[in-house]
């Protein structure tokens, strides 16, 4: 019997009393303190979609981390908030102690056939296993993806030198390999580091407060593709009053948009 992958270990959950879900961080994904927020939307996600009532697949995802994530167990609480013809709309609630520390909505959606096109293009860059793979150091989760950047990686030196620009772009897949489907394009559209780091040089604390994801690909699309590369990019928006924003897009290696992001950061000096 084949072992199971990290990130499939990571996101299980088990029912745990009427309506709950019971799942627990995972040392493959940990941060700096606590677990990779990615793996924590992941997580989120996937308490949608193993539920029996859940309509279509996922259209938009918002996590908001109300408090630290602390390693261990938590409850999962997915709530179906209204049905409509083609739409579903889902509170969660995820807890630990007793206490809730993420609250999240999720959409899903059954998509119709319909007239479609992409404004965000994927830019003209070089395939995948031209680019030299990054080598790693540091936090566990780290170790979960191969990343081959091509532009904005974490600063070589933390001097404190101000950049005008914050534009990271980088090719990424799981690692060990895995097919991709929602709940892993979800932690990958997490996977880029402070915007403030790369724009100040200066490594100040910071945290993730919201992370937004719109699905663009159908889990037909997803499933097809396997296990290939994702090209992904962010750029930092707006900076002001210890907060900051960033969009993203992650595409497949045939220009597919595939989802794009959006999150806004705690940073203190």
């Amino acid at each position: 019997m084949s072992q199971a992958h990290l990130f499939d270990t990571a996101i299980a959950l088990a029912p745990h009393g009427e309506g709950e879900w019971r799942g627990s961080t995972s040392a493959a994904y940990a941060n700096m303190i606590g677990p990779y927020g990615g793996i924590t939307a992941a997580q989120v996600l996937n308490a949608v979609l193993g539920h029996p009532d859940r309509l279509g697949d996922p259209l938009a995802l918002t996590v908001n981390y109300a408090a630290a994530v602390a390693d261990g167990p938590f409850v999962l609480r997915p709530r179906a908030a209204r049905t409509n013809r083609s739409t579903q709309h889902w509170i969660v609630e995820l807890l630990q102690g007793g206490q809730v520390v993420v609250t999240a909505t999720v959409v899903t959606a059954v998509r119709r056939d319909a007239w479609g096109g992409h404004e965000a293009a994927m830019p003209e860059v070089p395939r995948p296993l031209d680019v030299a793979r990054t080598a790693q150091h540091g936090v566990e989760w780290l170790q979960r993806y191969e990343m081959r950047f091509l532009q904005g990686k974490v600063p070589d030196v933390w001097d404190g030198r101000t950049s005008d620009q914050s534009l990271t772009r980088l090719w990424v897949r799981d690692e060990p390999l895995r097919p991709l489907d929602f709940a892993s394009l979800t932690a990958m559209a997490d996977i880029f580091f402070p915007r403030v780091w790369l724009r100040r040089a200066k490594l100040v604390p910071m945290g993730t407060v919201s992370m937004t994801v719109y699905f663009h690909a159908d889990a037909a699309q997803l499933a097809a593709y396997g296990s290939g590369f994702l090209l992904v990019q962010a750029r930092g928006q707006g900076f002001a009053g210890g907060f900051f924003d960033h969009g993203g897009q992650l595409w497949n290696e045939a220009g597919d948009l595939l989802a794009t992001t959006h999150q806004v950061v705690y940073y203190r000096e």
